[in-house]
């Protein structure tokens, strides 16, 4: 990969919250992103987190990418998962109308509510569309309620892998083009330097590729 070390220098850090109701896929996109497979996951419990880092935008970033569990009995964790998000990803199942309706009657008010930056990044991302014959929830009104709520749009399916790698990478490159955003994402990146470069003085061993 580059790097000998196991932690591998980044220039930003952003954590990235995935929100919806169970069952609608978050897990499985997360899953489809950080890894090569796809497997049929259990229903998260509370929170699950991964890192993954990524090459975007001429930058090297580490993204910590927090997928949070839909029951309802995980709520009181809401506030400190929305702290210091600068993405948040809001997913609905194209073939469950509820968990599109969900996401502005319960999800979009949490956003508002919780969320400590004013110009985080929002993703609305419609899973599952690998059921087409299933779906019931159309492309156009997908594409209202983003634009209605200021949210980036992509269809996918963490089951196929269409557009998955997309979805992440639109958020990160949108996060890139927001000042504010960026100065928080280096704030993670200045606390680290210490921790991580200190044992690293040969310059040698590190590869620019």
């Amino acid at each position: 990969m580059g790097s000998s070390s196991n932690q591998p220098e980044f220039d930003y850090l952003f954590k990235l919250l995935m929100i919806g109701d169970s069952g609608v896929g978050k897990s499985s996109l997360l899953l489809s992103f950080t890894s090569d497979d796809f497997e049929e996951l259990s229903p998260t419990i509370g929170v699950d987190f991964k890192v993954k880092y990524v090459d975007a935008g001429g930058k090297k970033l580490k993204l910590a990418i927090w997928d949070t569990a839909g029951q309802e009995r995980f709520r009181t964790l809401t506030s400190s998962y929305y702290r210091g998000a600068q993405g948040i990803i809001m997913v609905y199942d194209v073939t469950r109308r509820e968990t599109f309706t969900n996401l502005s009657e319960v999800w979009a008010k949490e956003v508002d509510l919780y969320s400590t930056n004013q110009d985080c990044i929002k993703m609305l991302v419609g899973n599952k569309v690998d059921k087409e014959s299933d779906r019931v929830v159309t492309k156009k009104e997908g594409i209202n309620f983003a634009r209605e709520y200021g949210c980036l749009f992509i269809e996918c399916s963490a089951k196929t892998r269409v557009n998955v790698q997309q979805c992440f990478e639109e958020l990160v490159l949108k996060i890139l083009d927001t000042p504010s955003l960026i100065a928080e994402g280096s704030k993670g990146v200045k606390k680290n330097i210490f921790k991580e470069k200190a044992p690293q003085l040969d310059a040698s061993t590190s590869s620019c590729c």
